[in-house]
């Protein structure tokens, strides 16, 4: 099975036994802070792919770094995946978690590139633009600054 397949299955059973619980915001918040990390420290995520590190010791050093940090869910789930062997996908399923956590609250991504920052009334009128082509309820807008852009804007 790839990867993408199993953190899906993995990020919705997840997703559906975290609004079930009723913890659905605070493991959210928890797969988005272990998806921060995992970007910023290739290091840790290295570390969870190699084959060579023993998974006991994996799931020691995640027991370490998000013990009392994050919610018994999402420590439940990191648990269950290192037992399997599987802690290499970790930060799929985080990724995963999120994506399909914006399906459910209708949660539209979008990316704005431009030459300069966007002023905060230009940022609202760009949010109302996807919101009315996407006819989602809000909208989750990333900005990013290119200098070679001489005009204008590319929104995707």
């Amino acid at each position: 099975m790839s990867e993408f397949r199993a953190a899906s299955r993995y990020a919705k059973s997840l997703l559906e036994l975290a609004e079930e619980k009723g913890v659905l915001e605070e493991v959210h918040k928890d797969m988005l802070s272990f998806h921060e990390l995992c970007n910023e420290n290739r290091e840790f995520t290295l570390m969870l792919k190699n084959p060579i590190i023993k998974h006991d010791k994996k799931r020691a050093i995640l027991e370490k770094v998000f013990k009392g940090k994050v919610n018994d869910l999402t420590m439940a789930i990191f648990d269950i995946i290192t037992r399997k062997n599987r802690e290499g996908i970790l930060p799929a399923i985080a990724k995963e978690f999120h994506n399909q956590y914006n399906l459910l609250k209708k949660i539209e991504v979008a990316k704005v590139t431009t030459a300069v920052p966007l002023s905060p009334e230009l940022r609202t009128q760009f949010e109302d633009l996807v919101k009315k082509i996407s006819a989602k309820d809000s909208v989750e807008l990333s900005e990013v600054v290119d200098k070679d852009i001489i005009g204008g804007y590319v929104l995707k």
